[in-house]
């Protein structure tokens, strides 16, 4: 599986990188399928650096702040007026039960039909799986002050061409605050995608919102995760501070995501 870090500036766009977006490829045997997690301010643009629009199989929202959905209102543009039509049908979009709505008030459309006719809209069921295909992704409600906030558990199965296959996860928080959703979503991870937005001491008054450097670390040694990739750093928040903090409370490989990197897990 690869992850390509197509924004990853916490809040807002930053002057180095959309708001939150993640590419994951896998290939079943077949083919290669592509799909986004997130798709936050300012990251449609970019997501079309590393692939055509057409070829989105699925996009999975962690929640409905607009730093993590509102380019859907741009993709909805590029589906609909396309003057060279659109050939894939509906791009399935799973997020929380007020997704269409929100969406449609966003860009100023009736509810109905919102954005139905350019988007098949799921629902996420509380640690119920979907499948689309070499992904199974499961949402765990986390911590954080909107109606459903999830982290997202993604497992691909890996065909490497001689019979020996083996299964790859991928967590990501999302955004939350410390919660045993959390590391139940990380539990055992090749690679957890953590937010980390506050710091220690300058955001210690605020709860329930966003996890430090030091907590993101602390959940991440709980959960047994192989490496932790810090994300959702706002451009107020030291990027070498919260990893500072996660190697304090983490023994294992920790960094922070930067767009435009690949990596593969």
């Amino acid at each position: 599986m690869k992850l390509t870090i197509v924004g990853c500036s916490g809040s807002f766009p930053g002057p180095a990188s959309p708001a939150s977006c993640y590419l994951l490829t896998a290939h079943d045997g077949t083919r290669p399928w592509r799909v986004l997690i997130d798709l936050g301010s300012g990251a449609l643009g970019s997501v079309q650096k590393y692939m055509d629009l057409e070829d989105i199989d699925a996009i999975f929202l962690s929640h409905l702040h607009p730093d993590h959905c509102m380019d859907l209102c741009g993709l909805h543009v590029a589906v609909r007026w396309n003057p060279h039509g659109w050939h894939r049908g509906r791009i399935p979009v799973w997020g929380p039960a007020a997704t269409a709505d929100r969406l449609a008030t966003a860009y100023g459309l009736d509810l109905d039909p919102g954005m139905r006719e350019e988007f098949d809209f799921q629902l996420w069921q509380e640690r119920e799986p979907v499948t689309v295909g070499p992904f199974k992704v499961t949402p765990i409600s986390v911590n954080h002050p909107i109606p459903e906030a999830y982290a997202l558990r993604v497992e691909v199965t890996e065909f490497d061409g001689t019979g020996v296959d083996r299964s790859i996860t991928l967590a990501y928080s999302g955004d939350t605050d410390a919660c045993q959703g959390l590391e139940d979503a990380a539990r055992d991870a090749h690679l957890f995608l953590c937010e980390a937005a506050f710091e220690e001491g300058r955001d210690d008054h605020i709860k329930d919102v966003h996890l430090t450097g030091k907590r993101a670390g602390e959940a991440a040694s709980r959960a047994n995760v192989r490496r932790l990739l810090l994300t959702h750093i706002p451009v107020w928040t030291d990027t070498n501070t919260v990893v500072a903090e996660a190697r304090e409370s983490y023994a294992g490989d920790v960094s922070a995501a930067v767009a435009g990197v690949h990596y593969t897990i």
